[in-house]
């Protein structure tokens, strides 16, 4: 294990590199990989031991824990107050071993499913108990579980609950049973209604965006790395109408589309940023295993937010007002956008894949002692608020705050969504003791 300490910003900051196996189900054969998490404390308390432990799991899949700025995160700004807390790169992201085209590009299709297959929420349970044990002296985690982390949640519950005290979960409050197309059909309402609060609130971009397909239509449009801007790929922008400011982002991309270019050429600024965002340079892993979060035992997910899409024409690239896609991975992705090609047959041979181990214990979350308290938000466009509300009902010891004041990342925007969790977990007893 490495480690290397360092003060920043009114913060103690501890940096740990542990090696954890490849595989958690042969790990004396399987060859290592690298796990890194930060540790974050007030350096007032620095010397405190006995501050609890806050694990934050990151959402997702395939995101980075978020770089400790508490100007830019005020949940960290309150959690600083009361707890350690552990910024975790899951496996495959960040400074922890990481997955990209350059090592997927040297594996056979079945290759690459297996290996991604080993970058599951179970995968990262086992390395949080090993991080928990090993750097932790195996005192129990809080975990705050933020969208994609309140299903990591869900599994922890399921396959180590007495490594936890207590557990936040923000928008991730998964279906325990539901598949990927029911998930799709839910979200895909969810994206019909972002639409229309979209076009509501900027009628004038209407217009606008009908310039931008003809132009797309009419001409090959490259952006900067020399992919096509196709109208499929430019419809994949909605994925960010879900969040608090996403409408707003959108409106002001929009708005730059032809500026200081020809009336019928797209500016530079508007394709870096079309880009940027629509890239997956970051993050390739997000695109690559989205759908196999919903894999269940006996059931491919064979490309569902494909076949969602397909049931009607509401999404196709002729309709006006053009309507915008969420978070959805379109096999056609990973033919058109570069970062993502060299994953493509690990993709398909992905969502053909029927032998998913089960992530959740009914049983087991039926009979849960862990407190867990959860902010479900009313309008969410990415975790359906139907599929919390049973899982809510299905995990005991449950909790939830259902409220339509914030988006789905409602923790990022706001003090008051942690702080909230934090004061009904305090009013239902607090955390469990070691």
């Amino acid at each position: 294990m490495q480690t290397h300490q360092y003060q920043m910003k009114g913060m103690l900051i501890t940096d740990y590199q542990l090696a954890v196996p490849l595989d958690w189900r042969t790990p004396d054969k399987a060859p290592t990989i690298t796990l890194f998490a930060r540790e974050v404390v007030a350096s007032t308390q620095a010397h405190n031991e006995a501050l609890p432990l806050l694990l934050f799991l990151q959402g997702g899949p395939g995101g980075k824990s978020p770089r400790p700025m508490p100007d830019s995160l005020p949940w960290l700004i309150e959690a600083l107050k009361t707890h350690r807390v552990i910024l975790l790169d899951q496996r495959g992201t960040g400074r922890s071993s990481r997955i990209d085209r350059h090592l997927i590009s040297r594996m056979t299709a079945e290759e690459g499913r297996d290996y991604l297959l080993k970058f599951r929420a179970d995968s990262i349970v086992a390395d949080c108990e090993h991080l928990r044990k090993t750097v932790y002296s195996g005192r129990r985690f809080e975990t705050l579980g933020q969208s994609y982390g309140g299903f990591i949640t869900l599994v922890y519950l399921s396959k180590a609950p007495e490594g936890l005290a207590a557990c936040y979960i923000t928008g991730g409050l998964a279906g325990l049973e539901a598949n990927a197309q029911q998930v799709y059909q839910l979200t895909t309402e969810r994206l019909i209604e972002k639409n229309q609060a979209y076009y509501t609130r900027y009628p004038e971009d209407t217009h606008t965006i009908e310039n931008i397909v003809q132009v797309l239509c009419k001409d090959k449009v490259l952006l900067p790395d020399g992919d096509q801007l196709t109208v499929e790929r430019f419809q994949t922008l909605g994925i960010g109408l879900g969040m608090g400011p996403g409408i707003d982002q959108f409106h002001w991309l929009i708005d730059e589309a032809f500026a200081g270019s020809h009336p019928d050429t797209l500016s530079d600024t508007f394709l870096e940023q079309v880009m940027h965002l629509t890239s997956y340079y970051e993050g390739p892993l997000f695109a690559v295993i989205h759908e196999s979060i919903y894999g269940r035992p006996n059931e491919a997910t064979n490309w569902a937010a494909q076949q969602v899409r397909q049931q009607d024409n509401t999404f196709d690239t002729t309709q006006t007002p053009l309507m915008f896609t969420g978070e959805m991975m379109y096999p056609w992705m990973f033919d058109q956008i570069t970062s993502l090609r060299p994953f493509k047959e690990a993709a398909n041979a992905l969502a053909a894949y029927k032998s998913y181990a089960p992530l959740y214990d009914l049983d087991k979350l039926a009979n849960n002692k862990v407190p867990v308290v959860a902010a479900v938000y009313y309008n969410d466009m990415y975790v359906p608020r139907e599929l919390s509300l049973k899982t809510a009902k299905q995990v005991a010891n449950t909790q939830v705050w259902l409220t339509n004041s914030y988006e789905h990342d409602g923790v990022r925007q706001s003090s008051e969504v942690f702080c909230t969790l934090q004061k009904m977990l305090k009013d239902n007893g607090g955390p469990l003791v070691d």
